[in-house]
Formats: C-alpha cells, structure tokens, sequence
C-alpha cells in the first residue's frame, strides 16, 4: 500500500505543518507596518491582531490532541490544512479590523493543531536512533516558513502588499492538503487500532527490518495495559511529567522568542532603523534561525536534549543581558540600531540550535503512547497561552519600559528556565518511546 512513498517525501509532509505555522508566525511582523494605512489600529489592536493568533491557538491546541488519539494523526493533519487555507483567505480580504482577528483567530486553531499534532507523528514515524534529528525537522519547517514570510515581506514591502503578505500561506496549505492524502498513518496509531499488519508496513519505510520486531513487541507490550486516554491524563504516576512538558513549553516562550519573531521590525524601527531596513533585519534573523536549526539537527541525537537546553539558555541569557546593557547606556545611532540586530540574531542562534527545536522533540517523547496525543495537546495548549501572554503584552511593555526594560525580563526567565531544566527535565536521547514509558511508569507509579 505504500511501498512507493519514500522516507524523505514522508517526514518533508509530516513536517510540512511546521512551515505553515513558522509562516503565519513571522508574517504578521512585516504585515503590521502597512496595516494601519488601510485599518486603523492603535497599539493595543495591534496586539491583539497578533495575539489573536494564539486565542486561536489554545483552542487548537487543546481539542486536536485528543481528536488525534481517536481518529488518528493524518486525518487531522488533512483538517488541519483546510483550516490553514480558510484563515488565509479570510485574512487577505479583511475589510476590517474585526475580521482581520477572526481571521487570524481561524488560522490559530490550524496552528493550535499543527503544534500538538505534527511533533507527534514526526516523533512516532522515526527510529530511536534518529529519532531526535527527524523529529526537529518540524523547527526546521517553522524556521524555513519564517524565513519565507520574511523574504514575502520584503519584496511586497515596496507596494505595501500586506493583503498578499497574508494570503499567500494559502500556497503550501494547499500543498499540504495533496501530500497528506498520500501520507501513512503513525504505526503507533496502527497498533492501537489492532491494525499490526498495516503498522509493520508502515514502519518498514523508516527502519531496518531487524528493528521492527522488537519495537513490535515494545509497543503491543504496552498496549495490553488496560487503560483509557483519560486514565491516563488522571493518574498520579503521570501528574509529575505532565506538569515538567507544561512548563518546559510555557518557558519556551516566555524567554520571549516570539516576540522577537513577531515585532521585529517594530524592534529595528524603534532602534533606529527605516521600514525597509528593519525588514532586511528580520530576513538575516530568518537565515540565521534556519542554519542553526540544522546545526540542532545534526546534534541533538549526540549531544543530548537536556545538554542543549541548558547550553542554550546560557547563550540567550547572555545575548540579552548585553543587549539590554547596550540599550540602557548608549545613546541611539545607526551603529546601535545594528547592534540591537547583531544581539538579536545571536539570541536567535542560541535559541535556534536549542530550545527550538529540543523542546518540540521533547514533548512528544515525555509521553504514554495512550495519550501521547492528548498529553502533547495540553503542553502545546500551555505554550499557545504563555505566547499569547507575550505578544498580547509585548507592544504595551515596550511603550511603557523600554527595549532594554522587556529584554531584562526575558533574560530573567531564562535565568528560571535553566535553573528549572537542571532540576526536574529527564534525558530521553537514545531511548526508545517504549523505554521511556517504562521509566516513566516505574520511577513515578505510586
């Protein structure tokens, strides 16, 4: 049945959620600055417009995990790309101030679904072995639609397309809708449904075949457990990792990545910098956020997930303490306007070839195969509300403190975020899904 999908096209879609999600994520940035001449929006819209995104996104998030686990992962990934689609439309004939939020509120609930769903399949579909590299393809696909949505921006900047800037997310959701018809279902999923003939199929795409009859065996293991997905998400043995996946997401972005993404020119402007300009800021910003997610790719499956989170937060800790420094003591020229992006893109690099990625890979892994996909649901639902929380608050905090006030509390959240992974964040590198369920279960079964 699918002897003739090969294993790239089958990670390059499962992925490919990922992109729209990085899209509608950075494009609302460049599309911000022309809004206003055709909506009038004051600084509180403006973030609502964005933020509404994520209203969107906790919905999404919190219903498509569950739907997952019931119908299985490719079914919702098709759903998921129709709603892409609609939102984008919606978006770019908004009249309105109103209908530009429901819009953005529609294309939250597919970026609401992608966050909870693609890491998922990504996660399922790969051998150990590689587990963690083929699993942050999904940053890779979000830093890849950032960076698109920026190179977007800028070449419509000069006619202040932002309508076209909006719209054309259309384009891969509707390559999304076509590849998805083609995609196998998660053997996983398969083994859950009593379908072992269709998993071992499935499987045989992406492993060697000595591998599969102990996965097999790993995974029917623990399906003969008798228990419901609710059972699951109430027992006490899972209560501890359920709330370490939540605030590993919620610390996330509370370390301000998205605001970065979201308001980076508005960033440059306020810095010193011309529209046009800080446009080009942002695309060297999306270059940078691609290459090191490839460094994060070729590493996270040596080094290991927790050595790279707290590797991480040191770097972005750093970058925006002097950032902030900077900004505090210098007087403002153009030679500072570039330091603020030089700082920036070095946030970037750290948090690109870290925390990006890692994270996304994490949480799926966190997780019993019985309610990987509620559980997933609810971590991402808690990252949609902590992105919510910054880019609703973010334009409103930098009118009142400053550039270098907001930068001071992300880098104390950083300061928490490391503190918090050296504690209490296990290392999953070079264990099978099956292997850290069973940790799971004994080391906190009461």
């Amino acid at each position: 049945m699918y002897k003739n999908i090969s294993k790239g096209w089958i990670f390059f879609f499962g992925a490919l959620g990922g992109l729209l999600y990085g899209y509608d994520t950075g494009v609302i940035s460049g599309a911000l600055l022309y809004i206003p001449d055709d909506i009038p929006l004051t600084s509180f819209m403006k973030g609502l417009v964005v933020s509404s995104l994520l209203i969107g996104a906790i919905a999404g998030a919190g219903m498509s995990g569950y739907v997952s686990d019931r119908f299985g992962r490719r079914k919702v990934v098709f759903s998921i790309a129709l709603v892409y689609l609609i939102g984008s439309f919606t978006l770019a004939f908004s009249p309105n101030a109103v209908v530009l939020i429901i819009g953005r509120v529609i294309l939250g609930l597919a970026v609401g679904g992608s966050t909870a769903i693609v890491p998922v399949y990504l996660s399922e579909m790969a051998p150990t072995r590689s587990r963690g590299a083929l699993a942050s393809l999904n940053q890779l696909m979000i830093t890849i639609g950032i960076l698109l949505a920026y190179l977007v921006n800028y070449a419509f900047a000069p006619i202040d397309g932002w309508r076209w800037m909006l719209g054309i997310a259309s384009v891969p959701a509707i390559l999304l809708m076509v590849g998805v018809l083609f995609m196998p279902e998660s053997p996983r999923w398969l083994i859950k449904r009593n379908r072992e003939k269709e998993a071992r199929e499935v499987m045989g795409l992406t492993r060697e075949k000595s591998e599969i009859d102990n996965e097999m065996k790993e995974m029917k293991k623990i399906e003969e457990i008798e228990e419901s997905t609710m059972d699951i998400l109430k027992s006490k043995w899972l209560r501890p990792m359920l709330i370490t996946g939540c605030v590993l997401a919620l610390f996330q972005q509370l370390i301000g990545i998205n605001a970065v993404i979201y308001y980076a020119p508005t960033i440059f402007t306020k810095a010193g910098l011309g529209d046009s300009a800080s446009i080009l800021g942002t695309v060297g910003i999306g270059i940078v956020n691609v290459l090191m997610t490839l460094v994060a790719i070729a590493t996270i499956d040596k080094l290991g997930r927790k050595k790279l989170l707290l590797i991480g937060n040191v770097g972005m800790v750093v970058s925006l303490a002097v950032l902030a420094t900077i900004l505090f003591t210098a007087e403002l020229t153009t030679a500072i306007a570039w330091l603020t992006v030089v700082f920036l893109g070095l946030f970037i690099v750290f948090f690109s070839a870290t925390w990006g990625p890692v994270v996304w890979v994490m949480l799926p892994e966190l997780f019993p195969l019985k309610a990987r996909g509620a559980a997933t649901g609810i971590t991402t639902l808690v990252l949609s509300a902590g992105n919510l929380v910054v880019s609703l608050f973010f334009p409103v905090l930098l009118d009142a403190i400053g550039t270098a006030g907001v930068f001071v509390i992300f880098a104390v959240m950083g300061v928490c975020a490391f503190l918090f992974v050296l504690k209490f964040v296990p290392e999953t590198k070079g264990k099978s899904l099956e292997e850290i369920e069973n940790d799971l279960r004994g080391t906190t079964a009461s």
